[in-house]
Formats: C-alpha cells, structure tokens, sequence
C-alpha cells in the first residue's frame, strides 16, 4: 500500500448513532441508569434531534423509521454492542443496577479494553444492545 506524505488517522471517537424504538425509554436509560445526559439540538435544516452526553462524546439517536440521511445502510435497534468506561467501582454499579431493577447478562468478568485490562459487567439497554461498563485496572 502506497505511503501518504501526511500521516492521515482518526484520533478519536466523536459520536456514534444508534437506531432506536422509543427515543423517550432510551434517554430515560442512559440518563437515569447510565448518568449520561439528555440533550436536543438542532441542525441547520431546523430539525431538532435527540443525543446523549458523557466525556467528550455523545450519542446521536434516529428513532426507526424516521432516521435521518445519511445513515447506516441497515439501521435497526438492538445491534449495537458498546463498552463504556467508569471511574466509580463495579460494586456501587451492581448495587446501582439493581435499584434500576437491571438485569446483569455477565460479569464481573476480567476483559481486554483498547488501553489494557478491565474489568466489565454487561447490561441491555431497551433496545437490547449490549452495554459494557469497564473499570479499567491500573
């Protein structure tokens, strides 16, 4: 493969979309269970769209049906799989989790993340995605 004079790679992630069922459930979710929140913002053809903050990121959400373009060429809710990292410990998550009344699919189980080990509980969020919550080990 020919070598680029500039070095040309991404450096982060900046959002990701997800298609989902019910906009309202989802934010509820990930702002009450996940501590993300909620925002609306508008784009430039005035249309206002739902997201979630956390960290540097968001999450943009299409409720099915009505995504907008572009978009993924299959959009669907529930194919998703996603790794959050957490600075609190895995302990006051499971005691979290439960007043949630949210079911624990794994863990706490012992995985590689992208900066080394970590250690993990799986979730679903409503639409059946899988949610990873990491505590990175140091």
């Amino acid at each position: 493969m020919p070598q680029s004079p500039i070095q040309c790679r991404v450096r982060e992630l900046d959002h990701l979309v997800l298609t989902v069922a019910d906009i309202t459930e989802t934010v509820r979710f990930y702002t009450q269970v996940l501590g993300m929140r909620g925002t609306q913002f508008e784009v430039a053809d005035g249309t206002r769209r739902w997201a979630l903050l956390f960290g540097r990121s968001k999450i943009n959400l299409h409720q099915k049906g009505r995504e907008f373009d572009p978009r993924a060429a299959d959009p669907r809710p529930g194919s998703a799989d996603l790794c959050f990292l957490t600075d609190a410990p895995l302990d006051e998550w499971l005691a979290h989790l439960e007043t949630h009344q949210v079911e624990i699919e794994d863990g706490p189980v012992p995985r590689s993340g992208a900066r080394g080990p970590i250690t993990s509980v799986y979730v679903r969020d409503p639409d059946g995605n899988l949610i990873e919550i990491s505590v990175p080990e140091d």
